[in-house]
């Protein structure tokens, strides 16, 4: 007898999740997923196969001995480039699968950088206000002096833009 089972996608809280998601994560284009004798199975290809051995999505995904994998095409490399994703359905490094659901509101709020660590690709941001720097992927313009920083819990939580001149603080859903 075999058991079929499928699995909802994990409920966390929403403004949670974002401590719990392992980057990268990939892009699924349905949540018709099926979970059968350890394997996870989208579209009649396997996903993750959880008998095999390994920490990651990835790890697992290189030693199955199964024929048809699924293609993950598109990766995101954190949670700002989460949150401006369009798509609904992920699956984090650890192979844990979920939907994004946008449900709460965060602050946004703009505060002068007060000193730039430049690095050769990357740059470590000083932020007015802010105990701790943010890291950012690319290196900073000189005529960039504004940062946009994301609140959670009353505490910044993350870079979200710099620009030329104060913006207006405003919100976003996260």
């Amino acid at each position: 007898m075999i058991l079929v089972m499928t699995i909802p996608s994990e409920s966390l809280k929403p403004n949670m999740i974002y401590d719990k998601i392992k980057f990268p994560v990939f892009v699924l284009h349905t949540d018709d997923i099926m979970f059968v004798d350890g394997i996870l199975w989208i579209e009649n290809q396997v996903l993750d196969d959880t008998n095999m051995k390994g920490e990651t999505l990835g790890m697992r995904r290189l030693q199955t001995p199964m024929n048809s994998i699924y293609p993950l095409k598109s990766m995101i490399k954190s949670i700002r480039a989460y949150l401006e994703h369009q798509g609904k359905y992920y699956i984090d490094s650890r192979g844990r699968w979920f939907r994004k659901v946008k449900s709460t509101k965060s602050e946004l709020k703009y505060h002068k950088i007060k000193r730039v660590d430049q690095r050769i690709v990357t740059s470590v941001l000083w932020i007015k206000g802010c105990p701790y720097p943010f890291d950012m992927d690319r290196p900073l313009a000189d005529t960039e002096v504004w940062a946009g920083m994301l609140y959670r819990d009353g505490a910044p939580w993350l870079l979200y833009d710099t620009s030329t001149k104060k913006k207006k603080d405003s919100w976003r859903k996260i």
